[in-house]
């Protein structure tokens, strides 16, 4: 931000022998992902993002090509095919909201304090791994842990603007960061392939398990498919693709969700007002007699306000992943080359005083209407999922997963810091997510919300 001060809101500087544009006023990034989404659609090869995805094999990371375009239009149909948003995955959410819940009965019963980071991780986790692979983990897992030191690794190395990354060259020096990137993600691609073959080896026509069965029936059924407009064969559609793109939504959907819910802890210990708030919606829309559910959105816009505000003042991407202009263009009165980097800065997009009134202060009812009853969307600087061609794939079950925990734990539990111990730092640290300090919670639990046994959906 210091840098827009002094040079304008879009600027370009040198990055080793790339040319990177920076964009920090919405005008600018709505160009870039919608007016011209598919001319920005391109993707940087990287090291470090090599190593994770095989060589672009993922969405997330992958350059915008034919194959891709294929991809992108399999891993989405296997979504639907799963059926994103459905029951099944909701009954999944409330599942380990409820398991978490008990955690937190649990420790409020013998009177401690508890680290909620490995725990949101554990429950964020269990969902993508019932989603992908019909299968969720218990507290204490060789597996799960093995899987929790590989995603940060992962989350301390890959696409943070390493030297290695500037300069590609340095690779052939000894590098610390690489040689524990590459360690991680063996580790991950050890667990991915063991799942993968299992699945190939039962793979059934007529059941389907999970999100590794429907991207498997997915992409049997178009290469099978000799109307297809384009074949999985022309494009060089491979077992790669699949195993990059669990990859991903491992790597997006754990990472990220986890971290916006740490995050929403955070500030609820900050803002006991708009946790009491929240409360009291909570109680009078749904009462104590039966848990949230996704068909309670539309009742609870407070709670869908703070959501909103939580992914507003800390983005869980403070810099959206580099895009590529894919042919000489413009962007404003810019010429930009073919080639060009264009880095989108969310934080000064969700920080901009132009757009947001006291943008570093916490406020759900800037998403709210006068009357306080419904949502709005006060700026079009507001774009924590991205938008266009690359928009985030997982933005419906993100949702889903940030209204479901939040609503089960402020249902029963009022959220503290221990006594004698300071309010939680609000500074991350910045990595390919922004990630809130550690700390220790207190929670109490609310009247009438005191049983250890998990409840259903």
């Amino acid at each position: 931000m210091f840098l827009a001060a002094k040079y304008g809101q879009t600027y370009s500087l040198m990055m080793g022998s790339h040319n990177v544009i920076i964009v920090n006023q919405h005008s600018h990034a709505k160009e870039v992902l919608l007016k011209k989404g598919k001319i920005f659609a391109g993707r940087p090869r990287t090291v470090t993002t090599d190593v994770l995805t095989r060589d672009g094999k993922d969405i997330a990371f992958g350059d915008y090509s034919p194959t891709w375009r294929f991809h992108r239009k399999i891993v989405h149909g296997a979504l639907c095919m799963f059926g994103e948003g459905s029951a099944s995955i909701e009954k999944i959410i409330c599942r380990e909201a409820g398991s978490l819940c008990v955690i937190l009965s649990e420790a409020a019963s013998s009177g401690l304090a508890l680290d909620l980071s490995p725990e949101l991780t554990r429950a964020v986790t269990n969902v993508i791994c019932s989603l992908c692979f019909n299968s969720s983990y218990r507290r204490g897992d060789p597996e799960f842990e093995s899987m929790l030191r590989y995603s940060q690794g992962i989350v301390d190395t890959v696409a943070k603007d390493s030297l290695v990354d500037i300069f590609p060259w340095l690779q052939v020096f000894p590098s610390v960061e690489l040689r524990l990137l590459k360690h991680c993600v063996s580790i991950r691609d050890s667990l991915l392939q063991k799942k993968y073959d299992e699945h190939k080896a039962d793979y059934s026509d007529h059941v389907q398990r999970d999100l590794l069965d429907a991207l498997l029936r997915a992409k049997r059924s178009a290469e099978n498919n000799n109307t297809a407009e384009i074949g999985a064969e022309s494009v060089g559609l491979s077992d790669d693709h699949v195993l990059m793109t669990v990859g991903d939504i491992f790597g997006a959907g754990v990472e990220t969700t986890t971290t916006v819910l740490k995050w929403a802890v955070t500030y609820l210990i900050h803002h006991p007002q708009v946790q009491r708030r929240i409360q009291e919606e909570l109680d009078s829309k749904i009462g104590g007699d039966r848990t949230p559910q996704l068909s309670d959105r539309g009742s609870l816009p407070y709670l869908e306000a703070t959501i909103r505000e939580v992914l507003r003042i800390r983005p869980v991407a403070p810099l959206l992943i580099p895009h590529v202009a894919l042919s000489d263009t413009s962007l404003g009165e810019f010429t930009v080359r073919k080639g060009a980097r264009v880095i989108i800065n969310l934080w000064s997009l969700h920080h901009d005083e132009k757009e947001w009134k006291n943008p570093e202060l916490f406020d759900p009812g800037r998403f709210l209407n006068k009357e306080g009853t419904g949502l709005v969307i006060p700026s079009p600087s507001y774009l924590p999922f991205g938008a266009g061609v690359r928009v985030c794939l997982g933005e419906a079950l993100a949702k889903m997963e940030l209204f479901l925990f939040l609503s089960w734990i402020l249902q029963r539990f009022t959220l503290t810091v221990p006594a004698g111990q300071p309010l939680p730092s609000l500074e991350g640290k910045f990595g390919v997510v922004l990630q809130p300090a550690r700390h220790k919670v207190n929670a109490t639990p609310r009247p009438g919300w005191g049983g250890g046994k998990a409840p259903s959906c």
